[in-house]
Protein backbone atom coordinates (compact mmCIF):
# COMPACT_ATOMS: atom_id res chain seq x y z
CA UNK A 1 0.00 0.00 0.00
CA UNK A 2 2.95 2.34 0.54
CA UNK A 3 3.35 2.50 -3.24
CA UNK A 4 0.22 4.70 -3.21
CA UNK A 5 1.79 7.36 -0.95
CA UNK A 6 1.81 9.80 -3.86
CA UNK A 7 -1.98 10.17 -3.41
CA UNK A 8 -2.08 10.77 0.34
CA UNK A 9 -3.14 14.24 1.39
CA UNK A 10 -5.64 16.93 0.53
CA UNK A 11 -6.01 18.21 -3.01
CA UNK A 12 -8.12 20.88 -4.72
CA UNK A 13 -8.71 22.17 -8.21
CA UNK A 14 -11.20 21.61 -11.01
CA UNK A 15 -13.24 18.86 -12.59
CA UNK A 16 -15.41 18.69 -15.68
CA UNK A 17 -18.34 16.34 -16.28
CA UNK A 18 -19.36 15.76 -19.90
CA UNK A 19 -22.96 14.57 -19.86
CA UNK A 20 -24.24 15.58 -23.30
CA UNK A 21 -22.92 17.24 -26.42
CA UNK A 22 -23.28 20.62 -24.68
CA UNK A 23 -20.83 22.43 -22.46
CA UNK A 24 -19.36 20.42 -19.57
CA UNK A 25 -20.46 20.92 -15.99
CA UNK A 26 -17.58 22.77 -14.30
CA UNK A 27 -16.76 21.88 -10.71
CA UNK A 28 -14.55 23.06 -7.89
CA UNK A 29 -13.08 19.69 -6.90
CA UNK A 30 -11.49 18.45 -3.69
CA UNK A 31 -9.88 15.07 -3.15
CA UNK A 32 -8.81 13.68 0.19
CA UNK A 33 -6.78 10.48 0.38
CA UNK A 34 -5.83 9.00 3.72
CA UNK A 35 -4.70 5.66 5.03
CA UNK A 36 -6.94 3.76 7.43
CA UNK A 37 -6.42 0.68 9.64
CA UNK A 38 -2.65 1.18 9.98
CA UNK A 39 -2.19 1.53 6.23
CA UNK A 40 -4.28 -1.49 5.25
CA UNK A 41 -6.71 0.70 3.26
CA UNK A 42 -6.48 3.95 1.34
CA UNK A 43 -9.71 5.94 1.59
CA UNK A 44 -10.23 8.47 -1.23
CA UNK A 45 -13.10 10.96 -1.08
CA UNK A 46 -13.87 13.34 -3.92
CA UNK A 47 -16.37 16.18 -3.75
CA UNK A 48 -17.23 18.48 -6.64
CA UNK A 49 -19.23 21.66 -6.22
CA UNK A 50 -20.79 23.35 -9.24
CA UNK A 51 -18.97 26.54 -10.20
CA UNK A 52 -22.33 27.92 -11.34
CA UNK A 53 -24.25 27.63 -8.07
CA UNK A 54 -21.99 26.09 -5.40
CA UNK A 55 -24.14 22.97 -4.99
CA UNK A 56 -22.53 19.58 -4.56
CA UNK A 57 -22.73 17.91 -7.97
CA UNK A 58 -20.39 14.98 -7.38
CA UNK A 59 -19.60 12.85 -4.34
CA UNK A 60 -17.46 9.75 -4.68
CA UNK A 61 -15.74 7.51 -2.16
CA UNK A 62 -13.19 4.84 -3.02
CA UNK A 63 -11.54 2.29 -0.76
CA UNK A 64 -8.34 0.81 -2.18
CA UNK A 65 -6.82 -2.35 -0.72
CA UNK A 66 -4.04 -4.75 -1.66
CA UNK A 67 -4.38 -8.51 -1.93
CA UNK A 68 -1.01 -9.90 -0.74
CA UNK A 69 -1.70 -13.39 -2.01
CA UNK A 70 -2.72 -12.33 -5.53
CA UNK A 71 -0.40 -9.30 -5.66
CA UNK A 72 -3.20 -7.02 -6.89
CA UNK A 73 -4.90 -3.81 -5.84
CA UNK A 74 -8.69 -3.60 -5.60
CA UNK A 75 -11.07 -0.70 -5.22
CA UNK A 76 -14.64 -0.51 -4.03
CA UNK A 77 -16.05 2.82 -5.16
CA UNK A 78 -19.33 4.52 -4.27
CA UNK A 79 -21.06 7.25 -6.28
CA UNK A 80 -24.65 8.31 -6.98
CA UNK A 81 -26.14 5.62 -4.76
CA UNK A 82 -24.24 2.86 -6.57
CA UNK A 83 -21.01 0.99 -5.98
CA UNK A 84 -18.58 -1.06 -7.98
CA UNK A 85 -15.67 -3.32 -7.24
CA UNK A 86 -12.77 -3.48 -9.62
CA UNK A 87 -9.11 -4.36 -9.90
CA UNK A 88 -6.73 -1.41 -9.98
CA UNK A 89 -3.47 -1.59 -11.89
CA UNK A 90 -0.49 0.46 -10.76
CA UNK A 91 1.52 1.92 -13.64
CA UNK A 92 5.13 0.90 -14.15
CA UNK A 93 6.32 4.37 -13.10
CA UNK A 94 4.45 4.03 -9.78
CA UNK A 95 2.54 7.28 -10.35
CA UNK A 96 -0.49 5.98 -12.24
CA UNK A 97 -3.59 3.91 -11.49
CA UNK A 98 -5.91 2.35 -14.09
CA UNK A 99 -9.32 0.75 -13.56
CA UNK A 100 -12.65 0.26 -15.23
CA UNK A 101 -15.83 -1.76 -15.15
CA UNK A 102 -18.44 -3.25 -17.45
CA UNK A 103 -22.18 -3.42 -16.91
CA UNK A 104 -24.17 -4.78 -19.82
CA UNK A 105 -23.28 -2.66 -22.85
CA UNK A 106 -21.59 0.02 -20.75
CA UNK A 107 -17.81 -0.04 -20.26
CA UNK A 108 -15.66 2.54 -18.52
CA UNK A 109 -11.95 3.19 -18.46
CA UNK A 110 -10.27 5.46 -15.89
CA UNK A 111 -6.71 6.67 -15.49
CA UNK A 112 -5.42 8.59 -12.47
CA UNK A 113 -1.87 9.87 -12.66
CA UNK A 114 0.45 12.28 -10.97
CA UNK A 115 1.67 14.72 -13.63
CA UNK A 116 5.23 15.96 -13.98
CA UNK A 117 4.03 19.18 -12.30
CA UNK A 118 2.73 17.30 -9.24
CA UNK A 119 -0.96 17.53 -10.18
CA UNK A 120 -3.38 14.64 -9.64
CA UNK A 121 -5.16 14.17 -12.94
CA UNK A 122 -7.94 11.79 -13.87
CA UNK A 123 -9.50 10.95 -17.21
CA UNK A 124 -12.66 8.85 -17.32
CA UNK A 125 -14.08 7.50 -20.58
CA UNK A 126 -17.27 5.58 -21.31
CA UNK A 127 -18.30 3.30 -24.15
CA UNK A 128 -21.90 2.27 -24.76
CA UNK A 129 -22.42 -0.66 -27.12
CA UNK A 130 -20.70 -0.14 -30.47
CA UNK A 131 -20.48 3.64 -30.06
CA UNK A 132 -17.02 5.16 -29.94
CA UNK A 133 -15.51 5.82 -26.53
CA UNK A 134 -16.12 9.34 -25.17
CA UNK A 135 -14.76 11.37 -22.30
CA UNK A 136 -17.21 11.71 -19.42
CA UNK A 137 -15.07 13.28 -16.70
CA UNK A 138 -11.73 15.01 -16.13
CA UNK A 139 -10.11 16.01 -12.82
CA UNK A 140 -7.10 18.28 -12.20
CA UNK A 141 -6.22 18.95 -8.57
CA UNK A 142 -3.09 20.15 -6.80
CA UNK A 143 -1.86 19.36 -3.29
CA UNK A 144 -2.91 21.70 -0.47
CA UNK A 145 0.10 23.08 1.28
Amino acid sequence: MQRLNFLAGEWSGEAYIYRDAGAPVELLQTERAEYKLDGLLLLIEGIGQSKANGRVALQALGIVSYDDEAGTYHMRAYNDGQYLETEVKLGSDGKELRWGFALGEIRTSSVLRLSEHGQWTELHEITVGAQPSRKFMEVRVSPQR
